[in-house]
This record gives structure tokens, C-alpha cells and sequence, in this order.
């Protein structure tokens, strides 16, 4: 079964708490802290295979979550970090959040964490100093990356077909390559996307035969709306016309005015237009299909094809070849001496950086928020049900800067502070 779509749940694990553990040793008064850290969690990690060609694992099997760090213990003895869950997937695959694009892996073995594993807290040995000998504090694990995605699978080819259902599509990546496509002579043979290698001359080229389209495709109609995202990575588009054809203007335009409605790419993406079927009509009448082509595609090459007799199949993928080979070329990074560098904040910085803002409630109580990268880390491993360690964290903001801007915004002493999802008062309360 061909699935190119899928929805997923996606947990990394969460990091392992820290521990309070103290020595206690034979001869040895009052031993020293030797809590343990807690271990990381484990990452998701999608991995491009090629020996995977469909997302239908992901319909049955729609959660994918990664172990857990485990705690630390006494002696020093940090937890064991979790694995790490790695997925595999088709090459062309698309991972999306929130509708953005995180991840796109295009080539075999390419591998990205899509999520990461929580941080394990510190145990109480982390935080011995020659004034704190006996810290009763110790960190709570990070959760780890939670979300849900979308997967999207592209196929990747040099090459895609394009047409009307019964055009000769599949007819023609079955004669010009090793794949064997289902072929009928009734339209909507083709039910899933198809790829062939083809061989010419000193190359090769990977051709995608997508199933046929109908006028309204890219709204919803019949079945190519459900694959012309295949078509979006292809370097040239093949345009397969039956010759036989009432109208061939008509067909060549429906099928150009459905590409343009999906993507404004598409329709801008090289393109060669074959007439198929061609080895049982005389030259006089392929002509007149050609010019009565030529009012609505300018300058575009046509070719004359049949695929029983070869007729032209040659020239096809050698004008297919140079405008692959061509796109290729123009896609080298040219790097502009010119631009003009933008100065910036550095990552450091910017995960050092903070907001304070505030918020009333239908009580009239007001709520002065803290928000930033590094503070709100700290209050996830903090575990607000030990005053020592609330402290440690009122500590840090002072550190910071955080308690000065606090005040300059009006916050007292048992003003509320919320950090993500707890709260606190700002100074510690008799």
C-alpha cells in the first residue's frame, strides 16, 4: 500500500531527576552530598532509507516516543541516558509542525533529531561550594520535546510525468525503464506514483509516473490532487498528449491550468510536451496536432512518440537529459562578495535574554511574567515543592538581572512571579 501522508505524535524522552544523597561511611562524621545527576532523555531521530518507500507504518503505529533518562543515585552514579528513538523513513520526506517545515531528507542515511531529549537535573553534589557543604537541593529532569507533525513524502525524480488518465504514461516508464506499472486500456490504471530509471547514453535519469489528472484536480477531483505534490521536486516535467486527441490545445491547457492552481512553481518548471501514440498515424496529421499545440505552447518542444515502435523515445530522453544536466548547473551556490553583513545578537545571547511583562485576572490580581530561553530552563528543573530549591532559583534571577527589572516594573516582595507554568512569590515569605 502507497501512503504519502501521515500524522504523528511525537514525545523525546524526559530528562531524570537529580538526587539528595549524602555520604554515610564508617569513621567518616557528617559525610558530604553525593547525589547523582539525573540522565538525558532520549531524542527522536528520523533517519532517509531507501529501502523504505511509504508512510503507511506510521497509519498503524502513529506514536513514536523515546525512553526516559533515568534517575541519578547516590554515590555520585548519574542515571543512564535514554536512547535515542530513531525512526526511518522514505527519501523526499517532510516532517512539518505548526504547518513549518523542520526537516526535509532527501538523501540516503541523511538522519535530523526532530526532538530532543530533556535535560537531567542536577543532584545535590552539583552544588557544593566551600559556603554550602551540606546543599539539600537537587534539580527535577526536563521534559522533552512534545508535539504533533504532519509527514509528507515527495518523491524524488529528474523527471515527472504529467497527463491525462490514459495518456501513455505509464506505457512509457514501462518501455524506457526497469519499472512495471499496472497498464489497461481504461483510465485510472495508474493508482499510485511509479518510478523507472531510465538509461541514455552515458547517464541516467529517475522518472516518476504520477496518476493521471482530470480538470479540478488540484481542488480535490478524481485522484491527481492527492499526488501532484509528487511532481513539485521534478527538474522537467514531461507532458504526455494522446494524439488521438480531439482537442489537444483543450488537453494541453486543462492539465497546465491544474499545475498552476496547485503550485505557482509548477507552472513555471521546464516542460517538454510528447504526443503519444504516434505509430499509427501519418506525418501530415501529427503535424497539424502539433501546430494546432503550438497556438497555446509557444515555443515549448514537441515530440512525436510511440512507445510500442520507439518512435522518438530517444530524442525524448536526451532533450529530458539536457535540461536536467542544464538545471543542475544553475543551481551551484554563487556566493555575493557584495551583500552586507547583518549584525546580530549571538545564540549565547540570545538564550541569556528575558521579557517581563504583566497580566490581570478577573480578581484584579496581577501576575508579572517572566519569559526567556535560559530562566524558564531553570524553573522547569526546579522543584517548587522545596523551599531550598525555589530559593536557588530566586537566587539565579537576581544573578541575572531579572529582580531588578522586576522591580523597576513595580513587583514587591509578595508580588506573584509566573516562569511557564509555576508561580512563586518574588521574595520568600515568613
Amino acid at each position: 500500500m502507497f501512503i504519502d501522508t501521515a500524522k504523528v505524535y511525537i514525545q523525546a524522552g524526559r530528562g531524570g531527576n537529580g538526587v539528595v544523597g549524602f555520604r554515610h561511611e564508617i569513621y567518616v562524621d557528617k559525610g558530604g552530598p553525593d547525589g547523582g545527576d539525573g540522565g538525558k532523555g532520549g531524542d527522536v531521530v528520523f533517519i532517509a532509507s531507501k529501502d523504505v518507500n511509504t508512510l503507511v507504518d506510521f497509519r498503524f503505529k502513529p506514536e513514536l516516543k523515546a525512553k526516559p533518562g533515568g534517575n541519578g543515585s547516590k554515590q555520585n552514579m548519574r542515571g543512564r541516558s535514554g536512547e535515542p528513538f530513531e525512526v526511518r523513513v522514505p527519501m523526499g520526506t517532510i516532517i512539518k509542525r505548526d504547518g513549518h517545515i523542520i526537516a526535509d531528507l532527501t538523501d540516503d542515511g541523511q538522519q535530523q533529531v526532530i526532538a530532543y531529549g530533556g535535560d537531567g537535573g542536577f543532584g545535590n553534589a552539583h552544588f557544593k561550594s566551600s559556603t554550602r557543604q551540606a546543599p539539600r537541593i537537587a534539580e527535577l529532569g526536563e521534559d522533552g520535546d512534545m508535539f504533533h507533525a504532519e509527514l509528507e513524502l515527495k518523491l524524488l525524480a529528474d523527471v515527472g510525468l504529467v497527463g491525462f488518465p490514459n495518456a501513455g504514461k505509464s506505457t512509457f516508464l514501462s518501455v524506457v525503464s526497469n519499472a512495471r506499472p499496472e497498464i489497461a486500456d481504461y483510465q485510472f490504471t495508474t493508482l499510485t506514483p511509479n518510478l523507472g530509471v531510465a538509461d541514455i547514453d552515458d547517464g541516467s535519469l529517475l522518472i516518476a509516473d504520477i496518476p493521471g489528472l482530470i480538470e479540478g484536480a488540484s481542488e480535490g477531483k478524481g485522484l491527481g490532487d492527492a499526488f501532484l505534490r509528487h511532481v513539485e521536486r521534478t527538474e522537467v516535467l514531461l507532458h504526455l498528449i494522446d494524439a488521438y486527441t480531439d482537442d489537444v490545445a483543450a488537453a494541453y491547457t486543462t492539465i497546465r491550468t491544474e499545475l498552476a492552481k496547485h503550485s505557482t512553481e509548477l507552472s513555471k518548471r521546464h516542460e517538454i510536451i510528447a504526443l503519444t501514440k504516434c505509430d499509427g498515424l501519418d506525418e501530415e496529421m501529427i503535424d497539424m496536432q502539433k501546430e494546432e499545440l503550438r497556438t497555446v505552447t509557444g515555443d515549448t518542444k514537441i515530440i512525436a512518440i510511440s512507445s510500442q515502435s520507439k518512435k522518438g523515445i530517444t530524442e525524448a530522453l536526451r532533450a529530458l537529459k539536457m535540461i536536467v544536466e542544464q538545471n543542475r548547473k544553475e543551481k551551484e551556490v554563487v556566493v555575493d562578495e557584495d551583500a552586507i553583513p547583518t549584525i546580530s545578537l549571538s545564540e549565547e545571547k540570545k538564550l541569556e535574554s528575558w521579557i517581563v511583562s504583566t497580566e490581570t485576572d478577573a480578581e484584579d490580581v496581577t501576575r508579572y511574567v517572566v519569559t526567556g530561553p535560559k530562566i524558564e530552563k531553570f524553573a522547569r528543573r526546579t522543584n517548587f515543592d522545596q523551599y531550598q530549591n525555589v530559593n536557588r532559583l530566586r537566587d539565579i534571577m537576581k544573578k541575572m538581572g531579572i529582580t531588578y527589572d522586576l522591580s523597576r516594573a513595580g513587583a514587591m516582595g509578595d508580588s506573584i512571579i509566573r516562569i511557564g507554568n509555576n508561580e512563586f512569590p518574588l521574595l520568600e515569605q515568613d
